[in-house]
């Protein structure tokens, strides 16, 4: 059970799931979204289409079609407003599902992006901290299923960020890149 924090293309990885920052009609949209659609094809969008959508907070699963990724998880997340508005609860519900819905899969590797901090205004010193809480308390409360969490950064500036939210929140965690 692992942490692993790195700059990359989530696009690339050969992990078991990668998770889609998503919009609520699941069907594709601007950021990581439009990458991993366009990176798996027009298949992954058929798939998202019965899938009816989704809620913020609310993670479904496709398969990955020509993502290295055999999965994707897709989660809405919240659009930020000013932090009052359970902005935080929500995006910890992003992490605790899409980790639920690996686990009752069977999968042991996944990646996320940091969600909602693009066009969703999501500040990423807040974002990545609520993350990495969200994702380590879910590994210590299966440790008895072994896993290893990849949070994939774009930026350099995002990467270090979340590197030091990592050490002033105590999580342990490992450093890729």
């Amino acid at each position: 059970m692992s942490i692993i924090i790195m700059q990359g293309d989530i696009t690339k990885l050969k992990v078991d799931a990668i998770v889609n920052a998503a919009n609520s009609s699941l069907l594709g949209g601007g950021g990581v979204d439009g990458a991993i659609h366009r990176a798996a094809g027009p298949k992954l969008k058929e798939e998202c289409s019965t899938l009816g959508g989704a809620k913020p907070g609310e993670a479904k699963i496709t398969h990955g079609y020509n993502l290295p990724a055999t999965w994707v998880i897709h989660t809405v997340g919240p659009i930020y407003k000013d932090g009052k508005h359970d902005e935080a609860t929500i995006l910890w519900h992003c992490y605790e599902n899409s980790l639920c819905i690996a686990r009752s899969y069977g999968l042991v590797s996944i990646a996320f992006p940091s969600i909602s901090t693009g066009a969703y205004g999501y500040p990423i010193e807040e974002a990545s901290k609520v993350a990495l809480r969200a994702i380590d308390n879910f590994l210590q409360k299966c440790a008895y299923y072994e896993m290893q969490v990849l949070c994939v950064t774009h930026s350099q500036k995002d990467f270090s960020i979340y590197i030091q939210s990592a050490k002033e929140l105590g999580v342990k965690h490992e450093v890729q890149g």
